[in-house]
């Protein structure tokens, strides 16, 4: 990060500069991959420049984090094999005896390992609560055995969006009341990205990424990435980091850092794509409902809207992400059910491609209830089958439209 008197640039200008300073040794501008899994010592005990194996330290893996701490303005990054693993690492804060609350709507994995990994194991039990519906229920639920509160904003695949500083103020409040320890607050920013959204300057703890998704941007590596500010926060995830194994290797390191230097103009253009696609869903009459946090008006309207406009910020201006949500409406051409309109309108795009993920410079589609949310089917967290998500891509605006118009109008 930059020295206290150095000038902050602007966010597009650290994404293409951040953890991509040229080579120490020979200048070059794309900095070398370092492919190796151990380094010569210099004697017994004596490790050359810190360096020993690299489970512990990796030069491309240490970019990577170091850029990503940049652009989220926190102190410490560290990178792992996957969002997943990033997850696991985070909820090992929170021990036997504590619970954890999570926001209601979360990505299925998420609630995968929460419910059938670490409480099965005897961890903290984790607890539901609409924290995009205002502090009241968060209140009720904090306790002084709440170790952690997760919150993925937008979330997915609903795209609630969860008020960060209001959240970060009722934990503190509720701690002082209570007399215990405040609960540390984890925002996924996978969706928005730190090109829009930055939680730790709205008073969250640890924010995480699948980097997988925004911060790579082209759909060709998986990994994850946890930021936080605090010593020993960061510490104890370093430990996990080393201790549980979960590391990604250099060259997936090298594709995140390469994606991170277009995230600005992706995610600018993604976004204002996905506010198109999203206006023109609210345009037909054959569809019942549109979740996109950029729809301030009419009869699709955000609930979230006001706080998107506030928290979610590209330069000067808001902008809302790449992400939309929608319903179709039963009937049709065919006189068929919401579900069965929204698996052939999936199956039949030729530019959204029917994929799992998100974030990519490609557009894609699925049905979460039988793709990425299939963890959560039969519990209180259970997706409307009908529901239709779409990563909105950077391709012609005008061209995704009229894909997704001949899927409406065939299904």
């Amino acid at each position: 990060m930059a020295a206290m008197d150095e000038p902050r640039d602007a966010f597009a200008t650290r994404a293409v500069h951040a953890g991509a300073e040229p080579d120490e040794l020979t200048g070059a501008v794309s900095p070398p991959i370092y492919q190796t899994a151990t380094y010569g010592q210099d004697g017994v005990g004596r490790p050359r420049g810190g360096y020993e194996y690299s489970r512990s330290q990796n030069p491309t893996r240490e970019r990577l984090e170091r850029a990503v701490a940049d652009l989220e303005g926190g102190r410490h990054g560290i990178a792992f094999a996957s969002g997943s693993a990033a997850t696991a690492a985070i909820a090992q804060l929170a021990g036997a005896g504590q619970d954890v609350i999570v926001g209601d709507d979360v990505y299925g994995g998420t609630f995968r390992y929460l419910e059938k990994v670490h409480k099965v194991s005897g961890a903290a039990v984790a607890k539901y609560a609409d924290l995009a519906a205002g502090p009241d229920e968060l209140w009720e639920q904090l306790t002084t055995s709440t170790a952690l509160v997760w919150v993925e904003t937008p979330s997915n695949p609903l795209l609630k969006v969860s008020d960060i500083r209001s959240i970060a103020d009722t934990i503190r409040e509720r701690a002082a009341q209570q007399g215990g320890q405040r609960p540390l607050l984890v925002v996924d920013n996978t969706f928005a990205s730190p090109a829009l959204q930055r939680p730790l300057e709205l008073g969250a703890d640890i924010v995480f990424h699948s980097a997988t998704k925004y911060l790579s941007g082209h759909s060709d590596t998986v990994l994850g990435v946890a930021v936080t500010s605090s010593d020993d926060v960061g510490a104890r995830l370093r430990f996990l980091q080393n201790a549980m194994g979960g590391v990604p290797g250099p060259f997936d390191c090298f594709l995140v850092l390469r994606g991170l230097r277009t995230l600005a103009v992706r995610v600018e253009r993604s976004s204002a794509n996905a506010l198109a696609v999203a206006r023109f869903l609210a345009s037909r009459d054959d569809v019942a409902v549109v979740r996109y946090p950029g729809l301030g008006e009419g009869r699709h309207a955000h609930a979230g809207f006001g706080t998107a406009a506030r928290q979610m910020r590209l330069g000067d201006a808001p902008a809302f992400g790449g992400m939309v949500s929608f319903l179709p409406a039963a009937g049709g051409r065919h006189g068929r059910s919401a579900r069965e309109r929204a698996v052939a309108a999936a199956e039949s795009t030729r530019l959204f491609t029917l994929a799992e993920s998100l974030g990519g410079v490609e557009s894609l589609v699925e049905v979460p209830a039988a793709m990425t949310h299939l963890s959560v089917a039969e519990s209180a967290l259970a997706v409307d089958p009908a529901l239709v998500r779409l990563s909105v891509g950077i391709e012609q605006v005008e061209d995704l439209i009229a894909d997704l118009a001949q899927a409406l109008d065939g299904s």
